[in-house]
C-alpha cells in the first residue's frame, strides 16, 4: 500500500467519520461518491454488495467500510479504513460529552439536538435513495423493496423474517 493510498482512505473515511450524524449510513452517499467514482476502489454493484453483507452480518453497519478498504488495499486498507471511521468520531464524542453534561439544560442544547435531529433523518433518507439506485434493476426488485419498507414501517414483525422471506423471493424468482 502506497502512501497515497494511505491517505486516500483515511481522508474518506476520517472526513466520513465527522460527518455521520445519525450513523454511519447517514455518509453513505459520500462514501459511494468516493469509493465508486472518485477512487474507483469498487464498482456500484460492488459498493451495493458491500452494504449487503455489512447489514447482515452481526456488529455495526459500519462493517461496510472495512469491506470496502479491503477492496482499496486488502488486510492494511481494511484495518486503515476501520480505524479511519470509528476514531476522529470516538474523539470528538469523547470531547462533547464532557462539555454537553456539565451544560445540561441550556438553550442552545436544544437548539443542537434539534438541528442534528433534521441533519440525520436527511442524511439516511440520502442514503436509501443511494442504495436503491445502486441495487434496483426491474420493477420487481422495486415492488419487493416497496413491500418490504411497508412492513417494516406498517408492523412490529422481525426484520430477519422480512429479509429472510425476501432473500427466498429474489432467489425463486432468479431461477
Amino acid at each position: 500500500m502506497s502512501l497515497q493510498q494511505v491517505w486516500e482512505i483515511l481522508v474518506v473515511f476520517g472526513t466520513a467519520s465527522l460527518q455521520s450524524f445519525g450513523g454511519g449510513n447517514a455518509v453513505l452517499p459520500q462514501i459511494q461518491l468516493d469509493a465508486v467514482h472518485t477512487y474507483g476502489w469498487m464498482t456500484s454493484q460492488q459498493f451495493a454488495n458491500a452494504y449487503a453483507l455489512a447489514q447482515i452480518a452481526p456488529g455495526p453497519s459500519t462493517l461496510l467500510v472495512s469491506a470496502i478498504g479491503y477492496q482499496a488495499a486488502g488486510l492494511p486498507g481494511a484495518l486503515l479504513a476501520t480505524v479511519g471511521m470509528i476514531v476522529p468520531a470516538g474523539v470528538l464524542m469523547y470531547v462533547t460529552v464532557h462539555y454537553w453534561f456539565r451544560s445540561r439544560g441550556a438553550r442552545w442544547q436544544q437548539a443542537v439536538e434539534n438541528g442534528l435531529a433534521s441533519i440525520a433523518v436527511g442524511l439516511l433518507l440520502s442514503s436509501a435513495i443511494v442504495i436503491v439506485r445502486s441495487t434496483e434493476h426491474n420493477v420487481l426488485q422495486l415492488v419487493i423493496t416497496g413491500v418490504a419498507t411497508v412492513i417494516f414501517c406498517a408492523t412490529s414483525v422481525n426484520p430477519l423474517w422480512v429479509m429472510a422471506a425476501c432473500a427466498l423471493l429474489g432467489w425463486m424468482l432468479a431461477i
